[in-house]
Parts: C-alpha cells; structure tokens; sequence
C-alpha cells in the first residue's frame, strides 16, 4: 500500500486544475484572432478585386474572394437587367467539369424562386435550407445538390448593381453572423470596383473612338486596291500613335505611308494627326522621290512643331514600261513586306534611315523595286510583331508565312488576317496597310 500524503502538504502543491477565468480569456483571444485573420483576409480580397478594370474580371474575382472568405463551395453573382426585375447575367464559380457538363443546355438562373426574393427584398438572407424556404422553386435537372445560402446585394452609386450568392460551407455548418458581415464589407467593396471598371470601359471607348477619328477612311484608289486596319493596345484606354494614309496622285502613282509616333497619349496623337495632314499635303504637291518628301516633312515639323520621334515607311507605286515599280524611303521603320500572288512573301530590307524628329539636316536614301502584277505591298507598325519574350526576327518570320499563306485574299481580308494573327503582346496599337497593284497597267 502507499504512503497517505500529508494534507498539510497536499495544501502546498500548486492548483493546477484548469480555471473558468483563464478559458474565457483564452476564448476571447483566440476570437479575436480569427477576426484579425479575417478582417486581413477580406483587405487582401478587396486589394484584389480593386486591381482590375476588365468588367468581366472584376465580376469572377469578386465571387471568388467571397468564397474564400467564408469557406464556400460554390458562389455566383447575378447582375441585373435595366428594369431590375431578373437576371440579366448569371455567373457561377465552383462547379467542376462534371457538373458544368451536367447543365450543358440549361438554361441560366434568370431570377425566380430565392433568387428572386432577394431581387426584390435586397437585404442579406441567410438560409439554413435551401428546399424548405418557402420561396424555394427547387433546382432543375442536373444541377448539384445545395443545402445552404448566403445572398447579399451589390449597389453600385445607390442602385442595385446584382446579387452576391454563395452555398455550402465546406465545414457543412450554415452560414452566421460574421459570415453574412464579411460578405455584405466585400459586397460595398465590389460596388467601387464595378464602378471603377465601367468607367474604365467608357474611357476606353473614347479613346479607341478618337483615335479612330484621326485616322482615315481610305479614298477610291483605283486602278489599286487598298485596305487597312487598325486594334487598339490592351493596355488601359491608351491613345496610341500609330497611322497610316494612302492617296492616288496626279502622275497616276499611289503613295501610301504608314508611321508611329512614340508614346501613348495626347501629345503622340497631336503629332500623328498633324504629320499626316502635312504629308498628304507634301504628296499631293510635290511629284517628289519618297526620300524628299520625308525629308522635307522633317524640316517642316522640326520649324514649326514640337513634335515628338516619329518613325515612317513612304512608299510610291510608280507606273513605268510594261508594270510597275515601287519606290520607298523609310525613317527608322520596320521594312515593307511584299506579298507575290504565287504565295511568295519578302521583307524589303534597306537602310531604314532616321526616325523623323532626330536630326531633319541628314540626308535620306531611297529604294526601287519592281513588282510583279497583282502582288501586295504591306506596311505595318511594330505593335504587329513586337513582344518581349520572342525575338524580332521570329516574329517577323511568322508574320511572312502568315502573309504568304493567305496572299490570294482581297486586301482588306489580308489586313484582318495579319492582324487577327499578329506575334506582338497586345501592349502596343497595331496598323496594318495593304495596297495591291492592279493586273495589268490601264
């Protein structure tokens, strides 16, 4: 048998039976860990959601923040039409390729049933049990099964925008308190986003459309054939500085010119609208070889504008004994592309003198070439065949075959072509002119 302890020295042994005091302070600790862990969490979503302008980004990313804030399996959001009665776009995150294969052919969600009820009731509704809502219209077929549902509206300047849905938590409790709060934070985050983002589309949207209005709509070039087009950079509503032009003359040749102005804002469209103007004006007046022109055009600008670097390929197609010839001066440009109608493509390489705006005293070289009948001269700007990941001279490859392969197109098929193919990162505009010679000389 053991030795019984003393009671005196039982009495000098420490406590260590666990205390009530001491375990609510360390709930309350722990409670408000998690609430810091959410609150960074929810700043952290709504620093991701504010870095994008695309609409249709902004939309997945704020469902996907809203999922991972509350540990949801599936969430969506639902924008409203213009009446604010249903659905006008339906946006789901979560489903698996099995499920996304299940409602192949179903018809999106257009606000009946819960979804309704919050259409018209806008305020947070947290339900433990989807089937046995009253306003619950039951899922159509194929859709996975949801027991829970969190809804919260999104308001963009006071007007409801949509509704944010999420279903399921993956611990398989319903949604609380603190869920409903961190969604409804996120939600008025989502609003300034959105706005953001529409206004971002209108400011695009200007721009692209003055820059269109800068450029031209190509005049009646007959005996030739000419197209062009132009696309925008990705980059946020950046006016760009890419033009072109192209103009019978009165000796019966055709110019056409294509340029760029570096940088992208007002000043670099100023300047393309101003040198196009003064060129045209130079062509028409003058039956001058291209390299006096662009020359003349450096002296004109440098004396009476303060015009940013600009690069320029000039070309003049000439008509002579039995065809025609091209003749071109460049001023630091990319060379033009010459497109044979048996599918044959070639850079014209030559010395691609000084961008215009650089030193308008040196002298400027021009080229001759003969062309074939019904081939195709192609000027382009760099945004067609720049990226910073490939080469030049791959990307220049890559744009030949592309031209040769479809060299029996009309040239305004052409230019779409070349550009719907281009090798550049879409962070530069992109022009494209196509100017073909006729058959035979008229």
């Amino acid at each position: 048998m053991g030795r019984s302890q003393d009671p005196a020295e039982e009495r000098r042994l420490p406590d260590t039976r666990p205390d009530a005091g001491t375990e609510a302070v360390d709930d309350r600790l722990r409670t408000l860990v998690r609430a810091q862990e959410r609150l960074r969490s929810l700043l952290d979503a709504v620093m991701s959601i504010s870095r994008e302008l695309e609409l249709p980004v902004v939309l997945r990313r704020i469902v996907a923040a809203a999922m991972e804030l509350v540990d949801a399996r599936y969430g969506a959001l639902g924008v409203l039409d213009e009446e604010k009665r249903e659905l006008a776009q339906f946006i789901p995150v979560g489903l698996g390729e099995d499920e996304e294969a299940a409602l192949e052919g179903v018809e999106l969600p257009r606000g009946h049933g819960l979804l309704g009820h919050l259409i018209r009731n806008p305020e947070p509704l947290r339900v433990e049990s989807i089937s046995a809502h009253p306003h619950s219209t039951g899922f159509p077929p194929g859709h996975p099964p949801m027991r829970t549902l969190l809804g919260v509206a999104i308001s963009v300047r006071g007007e409801i925008y949509g509704d944010l849905y999420l279903s399921d938590k993956r611990s398989g409790r319903p949604f609380d308190a603190l869920d409903e709060d961190i969604v409804v934070a996120l939600a008025g985050a989502a609003g300034v986003a959105i706005e953001n983002a529409r206004l971002f589309e209108q400011v695009r949207a200007g721009a692209e459309n003055f820059q269109r209005m800068l450029l031209p709509r190509l005049p009646d070039l007959r005996p030739f054939t000419g197209a062009a087009v132009y696309r925008p950079a990705a980059a946020p509503a950046q006016l760009g500085g890419d033009w072109y032009d192209a103009i019978l003359l009165p000796d019966d040749a055709c110019a056409a010119v294509i340029g760029d102005v570096v940088g992208h804002d007002l000043r670099a469209a100023a300047t393309m609208a101003q040198t196009r103007n003064m060129l045209r004006a130079l062509l028409y007046d003058r039956r001058s070889p291209p390299s006096l022109v662009l020359a003349r055009l450096d002296q004109t600008l440098h004396a009476v504008a303060d015009s940013s670097v600009t690069t320029a390929c000039l070309t003049r197609v000439e008509p002579g004994d039995g065809g025609w010839t091209l003749r071109w001066s460049t001023a630091g440009h990319l060379p033009p592309l010459l497109v044979s109608p048996d599918g044959r493509a070639e850079y014209l390489h030559a010395d691609p003198g000084l961008p215009l705006g650089v030193d308008p005293g040196q002298p400027r070289p021009d080229h001759t070439r003969p062309l074939p009948e019904d081939s195709t001269v192609v000027l382009f700007t760099d945004g067609l065949v720049e990226h910073p990941a490939r080469p030049i001279d791959a990307c220049m490859d890559e744009l030949a075959r592309t031209a040769a392969a479809h060299a029996g197109l009309p040239p305004d098929e052409l230019c779409r072509a070349l550009a719907d193919n281009h090798t550049g990162d879409g962070h530069d505009d992109i022009a494209v002119l196509a100017l073909r010679v006729p058959a035979r000389r008229p």
